[in-house]
């Protein structure tokens, strides 16, 4: 498999969460002032942390349930091994939550990816990273500017189509974005692409719109190539926290997304928001943005997002 992102990643992701780690740390050493033990009045103030760093409330619990079989196991444990047993309890309630993301040899192509999400979370910016990932992976990636609602949707993306070295097939706004898809496809297909993006409209009025106008996209696709699309990418924004959460359910309900990216993160302390998407809703988190370079689109590795979390608190 071919990796589309580095190991140098790791200083970018610690400075991305930075604002989280320093808030949730500060708040937990605050609520365990004075105490030596873990026990109810621990958990509890751990539970309001949770939440209040947009965990959400079923995964919080879910959590803190796993803590309290821990406690109830050993009476005795001591507020200094808290950080080393919600560590081992956050990674092994969400094991599995990542997704690969490198590109592998068995993969079909061209390799078709649908991304949805509403305007503002970031979508056209996380394509335009991800496409110049893949063209620094020595792949051709086509990109299809499928959200003709707005003019300025079409133009980020063909500013990023030049950043990228990416080819952009753009039809104008008010274009039926169906068809713009099928032209986007049949472009791929012709220049023998690797990959091909398509960007589609950032709105949410109803689950039935969505659903009849990304229907009509896959259908559209299939006509060219039946399995396709490949991957249906939902990006989110981390920084809106609950709100994220809520986006999340109203497109899973609506589509088959099969990955999700959430952005932003390192303009939020809420960034716990990240653990309880992947926990809620049975589809893998693929990519984090931590900030606003190309190189601060990164693979999602639940096993490091988590030891770089607890990093410097586990001496």
């Amino acid at each position: 498999m071919l990796s589309l992102f580095s190991r140098s990643s790791q200083k970018s992701l610690e400075q991305g969460i930075a604002k989280t780690k320093q808030s949730f740390w500060a708040q937990i050493g605050k609520a365990i002032a004075g105490k030596s033990q873990v026990d109810d009045v621990v958990l509890d103030a751990l539970e309001e942390l949770l939440i209040a760093a947009d965990v959400g409330v079923e995964t919080t619990v879910k959590i803190i349930e796993r803590l309290e079989q821990r406690v109830a196991r050993d009476k005795y444990l001591s507020t200094k091994e808290l950080d080393q047993l919600l560590k081992e309890e956050i990674t092994g309630l969400f094991a599995g939550a990542d997704a690969p993301s490198g590109i592998d040899d068995d993969l079909p192509v061209p390799y078709i990816i649908l991304v949805v999400g509403v305007n503002g979370v970031g979508k056209t910016t996380t394509i335009g990273k991800l496409a110049a990932r893949y063209q620094q992976a020595g792949q051709r990636v086509i990109l299809g500017a499928a959200d003709t609602f707005r003019a300025a949707a079409v133009a980020q993306l063909q500013q990023w189509g030049q950043r990228a070295g990416a080819v952009v097939v753009a039809c104008g706004k008010h274009t039926d974005p169906a068809a713009v898809a099928h032209e986007t496809v049949q472009e791929g297909l012709r220049v023998k692409a690797d990959v091909i993006i398509i960007d589609t409209a950032g709105r949410l009025h109803t689950k039935v719109h969505l659903m009849q106008e990304l229907a009509k996209i896959k259908r559209t696709i299939q006509k060219l190539m039946p399995e396709a699309p490949h991957e249906v990418l939902l990006v989110l924004d981390g920084s809106t926290g609950q709100n994220a959460l809520v986006q999340a359910e109203a497109f899973t309900q609506a589509t088959a997304v099969t990955a999700l990216a959430i952005t932003k993160l390192d303009g939020t302390a809420k960034g716990g928001v990240v653990l309880g998407i992947a926990d809620q809703f049975q589809v893998p988190v693929k990519y984090i943005g931590v900030g606003e370079g190309v190189e601060d689109l990164q693979a999602f590795d639940l096993h490091t997002f988590v030891e770089t979390l607890f990093a410097g608190r586990l001496a």
